[in-house]
Order: structure tokens, then sequence, then C-alpha cells
């Protein structure tokens, strides 16, 4: 009986073969990749910045303009929320796992600290912003890391009527303005609207522009504490 001869490894139906492992191997790796969590900002790939999105929850609000999430790459599809837990709101003791956030292009009013005063509607904007955010899944955009290790993000929530750009809603009603600054300034492109939306804001005496007595706005009040 003739002895069956082993394939090349040139023929036709190895290489084929060959083919689709290495084609499986590196769609693996790469949905592997797109699936790995990453808990701190500072670990954001710099590949990520201006291009890719982010999945996850609003673990606590701190502030007007930031907030503490919690990266679930792949969302409900791979168990977050179901198979998977993530953290209770405002718990202690996961600021390891949670990105720190900066919204991008908006500044609201500064709370009390280090020794000085609150700004005027500082605390209506928290709750405001706490009631928007907290506890909520959204998509943010990395854009930079700045000097306190956050990431300056756009963010987005859903809500009723679809996704909601937070800064543009924040700057239309009057909860904050636009970025004035000059360190960490980022926009994603919607300078310009954002002015718009402030001077419409504005006009209509909404939010902190109600305010009586004159506006010291977040970036006037920082220059003059800073000194």
């Amino acid at each position: 009986m003739a002895k069956s001869e082993s394939p090349s490894i040139f023929s036709p139906s190895v290489i084929v073969l060959s083919t689709g492992i290495a084609a499986s191997l590196f769609l693996g790796a790469r949905v592997v990749s797109k699936l790995r969590r990453i808990p701190q900002a500072i670990q954001i790939p710099p590949q990520y910045l201006h291009k890719k999105t982010l999945f996850g929850k609003v673990t606590s609000v701190g502030d007007g303009d930031n907030f503490r999430f919690y990266h679930t790459p792949g969302g409900f599809l791979t168990g977050w929320g179901w198979l998977r837990a993530t953290p209770p709101i405002n718990k202690r003791g996961y600021g390891k796992e949670t990105l720190s956030v900066r919204l991008c292009g908006v500044d609201a009013p500064e709370r009390a600290h280090w020794g000085n005063p609150a700004q005027p509607f500082s605390e209506e904007a928290l709750i405001w912003l706490r009631s928007y955010l907290m506890g909520r899944r959204v998509r943010i955009k990395p854009l930079s890391i700045d000097q306190y290790q956050r990431v300056v993000a756009k963010c987005w929530v859903l809500r009723y009527t679809g996704w909601k750009d937070v800064s543009a809603e924040m700057i239309k009603n009057g909860i904050g303005v636009v970025y004035e600054g000059k360190t960490s300034a980022e926009f994603d492109g919607q300078e310009e609207r954002y002015k718009r939306l402030e001077a419409m804001a504005k006009k209509r005496r909404r939010g902190l522009w109600g305010v009586n007595g004159a506006l010291q706005t977040p970036g006037e009040y920082k220059k003059v504490h800073k000194q």
C-alpha cells in the first residue's frame, strides 16, 4: 500500500488554513484590545485622543464641571450592569479604578476651596450636573490630559430626546460659561457653537446670568484668587 504524502506547506489548503488562523488571532487581539478596561486617565493610550470614545458609568460628581467615570468597554453586551458589577455611586475607595473627567469647553462657577469663597450659583451648578449625570451611562471622547491628571473630554449622555453634548447643555442652560483659560483649552471643534449658546443664555438671563449683581466669570475668579 502506498504511503499517504503529507501536504506541502505551499499547498493551497495549508496556505488557506494558515491565513485563517493568522486572521483569527489578529482579529481576536483587536477585540481584546478594544475590550480592555482603562482604569485611570493617565493610562489612556495617546492614539485615543481626539479619535476614540469610551463608554462607562458616572460614579460621582465632585464639582460643577467634572466627574468620576468607570470605563465599561463593550457596555451592556459584554455583561456590564447584569453579569459584571460596576461601582455604586458616591462610594469611596474607587479612585484608582475611575477616570477623573474634566468637561471640555465649559467652566462652572467655583465652589469654596483653599480658603477662597464660593462663587454665586456654584452650588446650583453642582446640583444640576449631579442630577444630569449621576449614575448614568455616558460616552466620552478623550481630548487631552491636564496638569491634574484629569482627562479633558467631550461627554454625551443619553436622554429622552437622544444623545446630548453635556458641555453644550450646561452652557445653553446657564450652568457654566465658555472656557476662558489658555491651559487645557479643548473644544473639539465646538467653540463657536458654544459661544452662540452662551450669548443666547445670557440674553435670556438663564442660570448664572440671572444672578443679581455684576457677574465675575470663573476665569476672572481664578485670576483674582491665584494672585
